[in-house]
């Protein structure tokens, strides 16, 4: 059996698993939340955000359901809400501070905080093994300032609860330090953004400005 077939295998394999765990209910100690726990999730919409808000949904969390598109969101909320889910629509650009900033006063007026935070919202323009830095600029603003600023907007809104409170950011493989087909070649580099105990937020901000100044692209600000 090749490499394929094998990873083929292991995928089907674990896909057997998950959808085992999901007929396997929780049971009521193990249920630290309820219908009042708040759950937001960026880029939901469509894809693993739609599903993510579904299956929180379906476990009785009360999902705030965001979108940049105001229709796509609404028609995505009206789906789940159809199915009898407590799903609620918020329009979000985590791009822009104005959206943030609107959002974060309506979550508080309306429900005091939140308890949960899935950061999925993010932009992919590579196919396949197709890893073209074209449109660099716009990935990392999205995907990590993106999600850095609303990550900095929603933390002074988590509620204090004796479970604590979520913070969820959804990636891919292309993330690793040492993928095998995506990895940092500077090792020295690899091997501090890989040590958690002196990594700093200065460091990454200071890798990614030096990645983009080093591959000039489309500005997309």
């Amino acid at each position: 059996m090749g490499s394929k077939e094998r990873a083929k295998e292991r995928r089907e394999q674990r896909m057997q698993e998950i959808s085992l765990l999901r007929t396997i209910p929780y049971s009521d100690h193990q249920r630290w939340w309820s219908s009042e726990t708040i759950a937001v999730v960026t880029g939901a919409n469509r894809g693993i955000g739609f599903e993510i808000s579904r299956q929180l949904a379906t476990h009785g969390l009360t999902v705030i359901l965001t979108s940049r598109d105001s229709n796509v969101g609404l028609e995505a909320a009206r789906v789940l809400q159809e199915g009898g889910l407590n799903v609620v629509f918020h329009q979000l650009d985590v791009l822009d501070h104005l959206s943030r900033k609107q959002f974060s006063d309506w979550l508080q007026q309306n429900y005091g905080g939140l308890d949960i935070l899935v950061n999925n919202a993010g932009v992919n323009f590579n196919l396949g093994s197709d890893n073209s830095v074209e449109y660099a600029r716009k990935v990392i603003t999205t995907n990590y300032f993106g999600t850095k600023n609303m990550t900095e907007a929603m933390i002074p809104m988590m509620k204090p609860s004796t479970a604590g409170a979520r913070i969820v950011n959804v990636s891919s493989r292309l993330g690793r330090l040492n993928g095998r087909r995506n990895r940092i070649e500077d090792v020295t580099l690899r091997e501090e953004l890989g040590n958690l105990d002196s990594l700093t937020e200065e460091l990454i901000d200071r890798t990614v400005s030096n990645f983009l100044q080093h591959n000039p692209t489309h500005t997309y600000i």
